[in-house]
Parts: structure tokens; sequence; C-alpha cells
């Protein structure tokens, strides 16, 4: 589970056994873990976040998309 990111406690990674989805990143916080979808930051999969964090959470995601998609990128098309 490659780590990509982490911002005020909110860790941002992805499995390595998932190249045949669309790129997405994993997020997790305080138990609460969230699936979004980087090419528009939508919410896959949602356990445990409020609304409010969601919302937070998909803000973060397109502030850093360049990034995040670079390191799916750089692990499932080397």
């Amino acid at each position: 589970m490659p780590t990509n990111l982490r911002i005020g406690g909110f860790r941002f990674y992805f499995y390595s056994h998932e190249p045949n989805e669309p790129s997405h990143t994993h997020v997790d916080y305080a138990g609460a873990s969230a699936k979004i979808w980087l090419h528009d930051a939508s919410v896959a999969r949602n356990i445990g976040f409020s609304a409010k964090e969601l919302g937070r959470i998909q803000r973060m995601v397109k502030e850093h998309q360049e990034t995040l998609q670079e390191a799916w990128n750089a692990f499932f098309d080397p």
C-alpha cells in the first residue's frame, strides 16, 4: 500500500493489486476510509466520513490531483 500523500492527518494511498481499475486514491483518517476517483474527485466509496469531511477530501484530491495521478502512473505504468 504505497502512501502518496499525507495532509493534516489524512493518508492518501492505493493498493498495489488494483491495476485494472481507473486511477483512484484511498483516504484514511481517524478510523474512517474513502475511495476517490482521480479523474473527477468523485466518491467511489465512503465508510465513516461526514459529507463535510468528504468535501474537504475532494478539495484536497483536486488540489493534489497531478501528484496523485503521477504516483499512480509511476506504479502501474512504469
